[in-house]
């Protein structure tokens, strides 16, 4: 069976050189860590991943700021919550 298990450190250099699926896994460790410091570095170099979590997290807390920052740094998906939330619907 493959290791599961890697290092931080590794992850982040295989994020920074571009590698999609290490920032994912970081963005599901930092979730997992309540580590909404990292997962908001993560939104702002692109992460899809991380954009997606804090949604998730700011849509629960009915935090529309938070949505609008989302949305501001890339994550369109956060700017249709925000829409939803403010009509009401």
């Amino acid at each position: 069976m493959a290791n599961t298990h890697f290092d931080r450190e590794t992850l982040r250099e295989l994020a920074d050189a571009g590698n999609e699926t290490a920032s994912d896994r970081l963005a599901d460790l930092a979730d997992a860590a309540g580590d909404l410091v990292e997962l908001g570095e993560l939104l702002d170099e692109g992460s899809t991943r991380a954009g997606f979590l804090l949604t998730r997290r700011a849509v629960a807390a009915g935090d529309l700021s938070e949505l609008q920052r989302i949305s501001d740094a890339g994550y369109d998906e956060a700017g249709g919550e925000l829409e939803r939330l403010l009509k009401g619907s």
